[in-house]
């Protein structure tokens, strides 16, 4: 061999010495991190009853919440109309005066006056909760979604379907018909 032959293949020789040192090494290292399959189970039991607690906790947190929630919600809708309950007592408490009032005096354009007066009041209390009065009166146009039709009858001087007669007013609650008018309709 010559000598050039010889200095390539101590090269070679001195390259695969590095090259099985590096591989023993990262073998070494390899052995050192690698984690033994127990170990990963372990690791990964202790991982998941982590988890399990988690959501355990979680889980009774949203159920008492929901709990308080309907609880809240129920004593809210208890006691939901208290309110307007205390503003009739008011109406009540006058109409029982002006009873008192009309026995002792026999006055009966007194007690007219104050049940008046006592109406006035119970329209403003419903103006103020959001309740209006429908509109039916003779010769309205009669509406299915206000206005309940009792008896039909045909009058001739009026159109077909309008209304006749009003037996009972209706009303709406914010926009929502909350007891719909009787009425009497015109049919031909």
């Amino acid at each position: 061999m010559s000598e050039k032959d010889l200095e390539k293949e101590e090269k070679v020789e001195e390259s695969k010495e590095v090259v099985d040192k590096e591989d023993k090494t990262n073998d070494s290292e390899k052995e050192i991190k690698e984690e033994t399959p127990e170990e990963v189970i372990a690791k990964l039991e202790k991982d998941l009853e982590e988890w399990k607690s988690s959501y355990t906790r979680k889980l009774a947190e949203f159920q008492n919440f929901t709990k308080r929630k309907e609880n809240e919600v129920a004593e809210m809708k208890k006691y939901a109309s208290e309110g307007i309950i205390t503003k009739l007592l008011d109406n009540i408490d006058n109409l029982e005066r002006a009873e008192q009032a009309s026995a002792e005096t026999k006055n009966f354009d007194a007690l007219v006056e104050g049940v008046n007066m006592i109406l006035r009041n119970l329209k403003n209390l419903l103006t103020e909760e959001g309740v209006e009065e429908l509109e039916a009166a003779e010769g309205v146009k009669f509406n299915p979604y206000e206005h309940q039709a009792m008896m039909t009858e045909n009058v001739e001087n009026l159109d077909n379907d309008v209304i006749v007669k009003v037996f009972q007013k209706g009303y709406k609650l914010k926009g929502k018909v909350i007891r719909p008018a009787m009425v009497t309709v015109n049919k031909k």
